[in-house]
């Protein structure tokens, strides 16, 4: 199928999938060809998990029931760092990773969630993806281990929260922060000790005192899983100011797929990206008011000279993970042009 044609596929498919969540599962008419499990980061009935779900659905709708998935939520066979290799291997169909907990399986995937100190700016992402290149970058990278990468979604900024407050850089040192990947080489850089640990085990690790602050994904993080009951205290400064996640598919499974399937998949993932992003903006307010009603504090404003050693533990980073492998060497060129 020509480019042409896809694209005009796509637009079709995307233009018929508006309000596609309303229709009811009784009225697919065909039986499956096709039975996909999906692996997601989050637990039953968080609001990002339900998001998955929508996901889920909408692939079984637009294709007139020829595809059927079984959504698989965080710890139901397959952990929040055994996603990756879960997709690569065929273990699950469909995964939604978080990148940062696999930074030593694909590297580039940690300048694709987006560096510490990274822009928040949606119309700068949109140009790094779709006009610099990162799309046919992460296509190839994903796809030299066996996936197939597809529409990234972009999610909130992130924040810490912590059970002491922090009213001045200093406060990080010696602080045990659960923070993978990129933000734990920021806040080691801020004399912090990082820990990587699934989301789902932040709480109990928090009341326990095996750590003393979480990074969240986002604010709808830290309110779905109950943090401020254990940790009151949140850090002015994001970590980073968006985050960009894909969605990936096991590749030998997707090119079992007709090219109509293909591109029902692609048209639902990129429905996914947009509930994504117009859902997180309303929540995240949502979530903070929530959670500053059941004791939430803010950390004072911080000096200029702490916003200065923030922005200077994060100066070092994007040289060392384009150092990493030859696609975050390219990403990350494609960023410093930006």
């Amino acid at each position: 199928m020509s480019t042409t044609k896809g694209r005009k596929l796509l637009s079709g498919l995307l233009a018929a999938a508006i309000g596609v969540s309303s229709l009811a599962a009784s009225a697919l008419s065909y039986a499956a060809e096709y039975n996909w499990r999906f692996a997601n980061l989050y637990g039953r009935g968080t609001a990002y998990g339900e998001v998955y779900e929508n996901l889920a659905k909408n692939i079984e709708v637009m294709s007139n029931g020829r595809i059927e998935v079984q959504v698989l939520y965080s710890g139901e066979g397959v952990g929040t760092s055994g996603i990756l290799s879960a997709v690569k291997s065929g273990l699950v169909t469909m995964g939604a990773p978080f990148q940062s907990m696999h930074a030593g399986e694909l590297p580039a995937g940690v300048v694709e969630i987006g560096l510490p100190g990274g822009t928040a700016d949606v119309g700068e992402l949109s140009t790094l993806f779709h006009e610099q290149g990162w799309s046919e970058i992460l296509t190839e990278a994903y796809g030299s281990q066996g996936m197939t990468w597809l529409s990234p979604y972009i999610q909130p900024p992130v924040y810490i929260i912590t059970k002491k407050e922090i009213k001045s850089i200093e406060d990080f040192k010696g602080l045990k922060i659960r923070a993978p990947g990129a933000y734990g080489k920021f806040l080691r850089n801020l004399g912090a000790s990082p820990v990587s640990l699934a989301w789902s085990e932040i709480y109990t690790s928090l009341a326990t005192g095996v750590i003393d602050g979480s990074i969240g994904s986002n604010m709808i993080d830290h309110r779905d899983g109950n943090h401020v009951e254990v940790a009151k205290y949140m850090y002015r400064l994001p970590l980073a100011g968006a985050q960009v996640l894909p969605i990936v598919v096991n590749t030998k499974q997707f090119n079992k797929l007709p090219e109509d399937l293909q591109a029902i998949v692609r048209a639902a993932t990129t429905v996914h990206s947009q509930e994504q992003m117009t859902k997180s903006i309303l929540w995240e307010s949502q979530a903070v008011a929530q959670m500053e009603e059941k004791g939430l504090k803010w950390s004072p404003e911080p000096s200029t000279a702490d916003i200065e050693a923030w922005r200077n533990a994060g100066k070092s980073l994007a040289k060392e993970y384009s150092n990493q492998d030859k696609y975050s060497k390219q990403l990350v060129e494609q960023l410093e042009k930006l």
